[in-house]
């Protein structure tokens, strides 16, 4: 690692700059469209693999390049030329990629590898608000990857025991994240998620963290444990509701106060720690503004996962300048020291985005000397 900058700081600027891929070789796993990180690539740097942009437009003006022989040592571009910075490598295709299920769909539009050990998939691929642009999440792309014939509509629970079982025969995986667009039920895909878990741990025993909007009912958080569900994601994306009624208006009609709620309720059912939301910085929520809430979740028993938003091609939001590495470090390093005076941490979560960590570097603080939590 070069010495001007330390690992976390690497990663804050990766992922925020994104990295600017000169060949086509240099692509290995990669995806574009869809639902959770897209137009992204899994990079291993020292001990950490991390999601990192390549398709997004500031990708394509990056500084950040790989060296034009082995590809395995990353540059950055000055004035003064190119500084070799550290070695990298990349995730290769899983083995499990080269199946095909009993019923004849590839498994990699069943499920995804993410990170280094994680198994992805967005169970239900629509959302009711994702074809009204007056109410659509101005960041989503989730219909992309169907459109484009990636995935394909709606998982079935045996295709997912299927998939789920072979990627951690043939490949190693440690948890498995379900996620779900939001169906036009008032259980908003809690029900749909007890069937895919309870199907997958009736197959492989793996760690599942599922991933819905605050259900109509707290019973379904029972229900969802009962299943088999061992982690459970509720994400806020944006924590101020003046951004939330811009940037998500169909999505802001859960307020922030019916989150809190349910997450107090979620935690008495899943733990302490086990229960976390995903927080987008850089979509106009201030660095105090995330931290506040931060400091409500953590009080609350729930994991923020803050992450650096990344504009994604073909969405309404795809020339939103994404945020800078320095505003990332203004939230991640007090927001870490916090977590760690909590007992909250990243390695403690059994399943999930959190504990993953890939789409952050988050957890290469929380790794880090203790800092001033405030």
């Amino acid at each position: 690692m070069n010495q001007r900058m330390t690992e976390r700081n690497l990663i804050n600027a990766l992922q925020t700059q994104g990295l600017r891929l000169t060949r086509p070789d240099q692509r290995h796993v990669s995806r574009r469209g869809g639902a959770g990180p897209t137009d992204h690539q899994a990079v291993t740097i020292g001990d950490s693999t991390v999601m990192v942009p390549v398709f997004t437009e500031p990708a394509m003006q990056s500084p950040f390049v790989l060296d034009g022989q082995g590809g395995t040592t990353l540059m950055q571009e000055t004035p003064e030329g190119l500084i070799p910075l550290a070695d990298v490598s990349f995730a290769s295709d899983p083995a499990f990629y080269s199946r095909t299920t009993a019923d004849g769909i590839p498994y990699q539009q069943i499920a995804t590898l993410h990170g280094k050990d994680v198994l992805a998939t967005t169970v239900l691929q629509t959302c009711i608000r994702y074809q009204s642009r007056k109410k659509t999440c101005q960041f989503c792309s989730i219909g992309q990857s169907l459109s484009a014939g990636r995935t394909i509509e709606r998982k079935s629970p045996a295709q997912l025991a299927e998939v789920a079982k072979v990627a951690v025969e043939l490949d190693g995986v440690k948890h498995m994240v379900m996620t779900t667009g939001t169906p036009g039920t008032s259980d908003r895909g809690a029900a749909i998620l007890c069937e895919s878990v309870e199907a997958v741990k009736a197959a492989v025993d793996i760690p599942i963290q599922v991933q819905c909007e605050p259900p109509d009912n707290d019973a379904w958080f029972t229900r969802l444990k009962e299943a088999g569900a061992d982690a459970l994601g509720m994400h806020l994306e944006a924590v101020t509701e003046t951004v939330r009624q811009r940037v998500m208006p169909g999505k802001a009609r859960v307020s922030v106060r019916e989150y809190m709620r349910a997450f107090k309720v979620a935690v008495e059912v899943f733990g302490r720690g086990q229960v976390s939301t995903y927080i987008l910085a850089g979509l106009g929520d201030s660095q105090e503004d995330i931290l506040a809430v931060c400091d409500e979740l953590i009080a609350l028993g729930v994991y923020p996962f803050v992450v650096p938003f990344v504009p994604v091609r073909g969405t309404p939001l795809e020339d939103h300048t994404p945020p800078t590495a320095e505003f990332m470090d203004s939230i991640l390093r007090p927001l870490s020291a916090r977590l760690r005076s909590a007992g909250l941490l990243a390695a403690d979560i059994k399943a999930g985005c959190g504990r993953c960590g890939a789409c952050s570097s988050l957890a290469s603080y929380e790794k880090e000397a203790p800092a001033d939590a405030h």
